[in-house]
């Protein structure tokens, strides 16, 4: 895993959807950057932190056109047909999850908690996280910045008692089954194995907010994977090229 956080400040939801949209129209990072500065504003008048916001933003959004551009480029087509919010959650979380590694441990970490228990504390994830990677100097506001953000994507529900929330397993429920085809790509594209099996991709624990309930004969027809027989009987998949 890279250990360079990079994921340092909250991100709004709203953010997040103005990046996408304004990604989808321009390349030219520095004309994003511009066209996202007066919406940051509404949340945040120092021009350091706005900064600080915008380059995850274009990381995630604007940089993602080079990176991967065919994941992109379907997460671009997708966002402009997207007739719910929580459609478009299913985009911005698997673009985030291919951006950003310290995000996918933080979501990870969430996700195997919540197979065990109803709530999560910050305590808790920042317990995993530095046994996972060593004590690093900004892990801790890095975590609070993945809370606070899954929180505002509603990913994560508040709860009578102070700093305990509750991860919504399966609150995201996709109106196109190309989202659900699509989020597995971004998952595949983070995930440090090259193939996995089917039974596992669609149980990976960072996946935790999603219900996935596409099948393996789906990933079969789909232009976006390679799906094969193992020797043992289990079907694997990977990304096409």
């Amino acid at each position: 895993m890279n250990k360079n956080i990079g994921f340092r400040r909250n991100i709004y939801l709203s953010w997040m959807d103005a990046a996408a949209a304004f990604s989808a129209e321009t390349p030219d990072l520095a004309e994003l950057r511009a066209r996202l500065d007066p919406v940051v504003a509404q949340q945040i008048a120092s021009p350091e932190g706005r900064r600080m916001a915008i380059d995850v933003l274009i990381t995630i959004w604007g940089k993602g056109a080079a990176r991967r551009p065919a994941l992109h480029a379907d997460a671009s087509a997708l966002f402009a047909q997207s007739s719910t919010v929580d459609d478009r959650i299913w985009l911005h979380y698997g673009m985030t999850l291919a951006a950003y590694d310290f995000f996918r441990l933080g979501v990870i970490t969430i996700g195997q908690l919540s197979r065990y228990q109803e709530t999560i504390t910050p305590k808790e994830v920042k317990q995993r996280l530095v046994a996972d990677l060593g004590q690093m100097g900004s892990l801790d506001n890095a975590a609070d910045r993945i809370l606070f953000t899954l929180r505002n994507w509603g990913i994560l529900a508040e709860t009578e008692k102070r700093h305990a929330y509750r991860p919504l397993r399966g609150q995201f429920v996709a109106s196109d089954p190309a989202l659900e085809e699509w989020l597995l790509a971004a998952a595949l594209t983070a995930h440090p194995a090259g193939e996995l099996p089917f039974a596992d991709l669609v149980r990976l624990p960072e996946l935790f907010p999603f219900r996935v309930t596409v099948g393996v004969d789906q990933l079969r027809r789909s232009e976006r994977f390679d799906v094969f027989r193992q020797g043992s009987g289990w079907d694997a998949v990977s990304l096409r090229g």
